[in-house]
């Protein structure tokens, strides 16, 4: 059981980088030029970052608990399943999203605390 216990958390790490691809793979894909490709392409991944380093992290400085986590998970990982999909990729988009919602659901039941 130790063995699906650590995977899931390999997964929820996994997943945490998913997102910042997902976020740079959409704003190289969407930016209709450039400088706005680069913008999107770096500074959005650069954002999801920030956020979930000060909010999302086992160690964040205003780590979220409750209600709060659970919303934050779902826009954090909801937002990068979306920007895939947006981004002319909706099976990878969906498939995503339920990975998340199986690392997730997985986790509460194992009692893991991300």
């Amino acid at each position: 059981m130790a063995i699906i216990k650590n995977s899931n958390l390999a997964l929820a790490f996994f997943l945490e980088l998913g997102v910042l691809v997902a976020w740079g793979y959409w704003g190289f894909v969407v930016g209709p030029n450039l400088p706005f490709k680069l913008l999107f392409g770096i500074g959005m991944p650069v954002l999801a970052i920030v956020v979930w380093a000060l909010f999302g992290a086992p160690t964040a400085q205003w780590h979220l608990n409750g209600i709060w986590r659970i919303v934050l998970g779902i826009i954090f990982f909801g937002s990068a399943a979306l920007a895939l999909y947006l981004a002319k990729q909706p099976a990878w988009g969906l498939a995503f999203a339920l990975v998340f919602v199986l690392n997730w659901g997985l986790g509460y039941a194992f009692g893991q605390q991300y």
